[in-house]
């Protein structure tokens, strides 16, 4: 659930489910701002095997909207409000082409929502491993959105994450103490403006308690109507003022025994930034958002020859930065021309499944690079990074199985035989 805000309702925010097909196309239409609007979409045409294809419905940016009237009638928000929507909304949009950068979310990953695939464009989902190993992935499905098959690109997370935030620390460390200094005062002002607006409130509510005891001394006894309103008013007031006081006495009480921040220990803070960005009472949270705030978005790619990781970091005031992270080993087959089990993969690929590969790999014992038995998206990471040709039934022939499939077993039980199994692990 998101919060979208509206005018007239109470606080200034309603909810609205983010995935209601019903609201979202009315929270997108300017009308709904009281503006009158004209020529959202257009037509664009192409030519397809020497003729012209029209098609419809391609969105414009609203700077080309060839009619935009505001205040064209009452609406239901003002066009501030609704600016501001479209804003949430192109930020929470995931796995779109041409999406903008995303809001912080929380979560062990540093760059969530910030990462953008170099080779489709689309912005980088993130998927985390096992909860003891604090690991996570940044993955870009790419076209398998819309019926293809195969992965862009999929790196590690954690050496990622921390050679952005050493770039990141190395950007803002000549700048660390004039934000500690900053921070404080910030603190200080924070509080002093919480006081003194009480204080104001507080001396209204007593203005108003003298105020309603005057019309209530000054009214004739005989009018018992007015006098039982002008004493509930009294009476409200002197409320008023009671529920202001003990906010006051709160805040004053929150203060002293608030920790003081003092000068000196923020200046020795901020002469060591790096420990304090990697404390772990960091709020991840509050991380993401520091780095929203100093990064644009975060160009990914995969130099497979080199195996490292090729990041061009877009910051927000226009300078470009590139950075290169050696991937993990795991991730790169070791020796994969000598491995015995490529010499399966490579045997099996044209005629068989990665399922059914990676049950014969773990039937013959081989096991994976870190050991572990063989999985479906282990032999699908392997045979893309050595290019070769996924199994499509409709063109590979595949011999006749017999009721009970012995046929296709004796079939992989040869493509077995063909290489030396490894010893059974002791």
């Amino acid at each position: 659930m998101r919060e979208i805000r509206t005018s007239g309702s109470v606080g200034g925010r309603s909810r609205e489910s983010s995935r209601d097909r019903s609201t979202r196309p009315t929270i997108r239409n300017p009308f709904y701002a009281g503006a009158y609007t004209w020529g959202r979409t257009c037509i664009r045409t192409r030519v397809e095997d020497g003729r012209a294809r029209k098609t419809q419905g391609h969105r414009r940016p609203m700077s080309k909207w060839p009619v935009l009237i505001q205040g064209h009638h009452a609406g239901y928000i003002s066009w501030e409000d609704f600016l501001q929507n479209q804003t949430m909304l192109a930020e929470n949009a995931h796995m779109k082409k041409r999406a903008a950068r995303k809001s912080a979310r929380g979560g062990r990953a540093l760059l969530t929502g910030e990462l953008r695939c170099g080779r489709c464009g689309r912005m980088l989902r993130v998927v985390y491993g096992s909860a003891a190993g604090h690991a996570h992935q940044y993955f870009c499905k790419g076209a398998d959105m819309r019926g293809a098959r195969g992965l862009c690109l999929r790196i590690g997370g954690v050496r990622v994450d921390k050679a952005v935030a050493e770039q990141l620390l190395a950007a803002v460390a000549p700048y660390a103490v004039e934000a500690a200094i900053l921070a404080e005062e910030k603190a200080s002002a924070i509080n002093s403006d919480r006081t003194t607006a009480l204080e104001r409130e507080l001396e209204d509510a007593r203005y108003d308690v003298t105020l309603a005891r005057r019309r209530y001394d000054a009214v004739d006894p005989d009018k018992r109507l007015v006098a039982r309103e002008l004493e509930a008013r009294w009476e409200a007031a002197l409320e008023r003022v009671q529920q202001t006081e003990a906010k006051l006495q709160e805040l004053r009480r929150h203060s002293e025994l608030a920790p003081k921040v003092e000068r000196a220990d923020l200046m020795a803070l901020s002469h060591d930034l790096p420990e304090v960005w990697n404390s772990p009472a960091a709020d991840m949270r509050l991380k993401q958002r520091v780095v929203r705030a100093l990064v644009e978005e975060i160009i990914v790619d995969v130099d497979v020859e080199r195996g490292e990781v090729a990041l061009v970091i877009h910051w927000v005031g226009g300078r470009h930065t590139e950075v290169r992270v050696r991937r993990n080993k795991g991730v790169g087959f070791p020796a994969a021309k000598k491995s015995q089990a490529v010499r399966v993969i490579r045997l099996m690929v044209a005629r068989w499944s990665d399922h059914e590969i990676a049950v014969s790999l773990n039937r013959m014992r081989c096991p994976a690079p870190d050991g572990s038995t063989w999985t479906k998206c282990r032999v699908q990471e392997v045979r893309q990074r050595l290019r070769l040709p996924e199994y499509d039934p409709s063109t590979s022939p595949r011999p006749k199985t017999s009721a009970c499939g012995r046929q296709s077993a004796r079939s992989r039980r040869r493509a077995a035989e063909r290489v030396s199994p490894l010893p059974k692990p002791g």
